[in-house]
């Protein structure tokens, strides 16, 4: 899949017909990432050059679609976690509806939220990318356009987002910057602190027993590589 989509986006950037891509998944997910178990146990039982190709062609697809010049539109509908938010959350337009989940669970795994993860969790409120990056935590559509990784919230219910989307856009233009969403479903995300502030001891305890479950090295280097980049211009 991932060398498809390297041929795609560069063939599509010199094809000047191509004026946006729209990615969406086959199914009910969009994309639960990359299988880092497969790519770790071939270094045992194989050699290093299939984990290596695998990790070559994920980075170099999300340095292309970070940096292109066409407009991506990503709907998010389903599960998005690992290398599929890395190939949505850096696109222009990212679309999800209350069905939308979102996770980075790589210190869970023995790795790290690659994938320029502690690009867009640096640019997080507060300590809340610290905290998705370590804990693994799974944040659903309103929640993701609250903090600022979702552009647009579209109702399951309308239909097929894709002709949604194009509605949109046709109305606002894509220099616009409404969002659509269903104010009761963000009523209760009207703050992180807010939110922070009604947590019940479940969730500290759930946390605590993530984080003791995870990779020590695994957090070390995701807590430096979010914090830092915080602090980088």
């Amino acid at each position: 899949m991932i060398k498809g989509l390297l041929r795609c986006f560069t063939a599509y950037v010199k094809d000047d017909g191509v004026k946006l891509l729209i990615m969406k998944g086959n199914g009910s997910a969009f994309c639960a990432g990359g299988d880092i178990v497969a790519g770790v146990q071939s270094i045992y039982n194989e050699s290093w050059k299939r984990g290596a190709d695998m990790f070559r062609d994920i980075y170099s697809l999300i340095y292309i679609i970070a940096t292109y010049i066409k407009p991506q539109v990503s709907l998010l509908t389903g599960i998005v976690m690992g290398g599929g938010a890395g190939v949505s959350l850096h696109g222009r337009f990212r679309v999800v509806t209350e069905n939308t989940v979102f996770a980075m669970p790589e210190t869970a795994l023995g790795h790290f939220p690659d994938v320029g993860a502690s690009y867009f969790l640096s640019r997080l409120p507060g300590f809340y990318g610290e905290y998705v990056a370590l804990a693994g935590a799974r944040l659903d559509g309103a929640e993701m356009l609250a903090s600022g990784l979702a552009t647009h919230f579209v109702p399951s219910n309308v239909g097929s987002l894709f002709h949604y989307f194009f509605i949109l856009w046709s109305i606002l233009g894509w220099k616009s910057s409404t969002i659509v969403f269903l104010k009761e479903q963000l009523k209760k995300l009207s703050s992180l602190e807010k939110v922070a502030s009604n947590l019940e001891d479940e969730w500290v305890a759930e946390t605590i027993h993530y984080l003791k479950k995870a990779s020590p090295t695994s957090l070390k280097i995701t807590m430096r590589s979010v914090f830092l980049r915080n602090h980088i211009s």
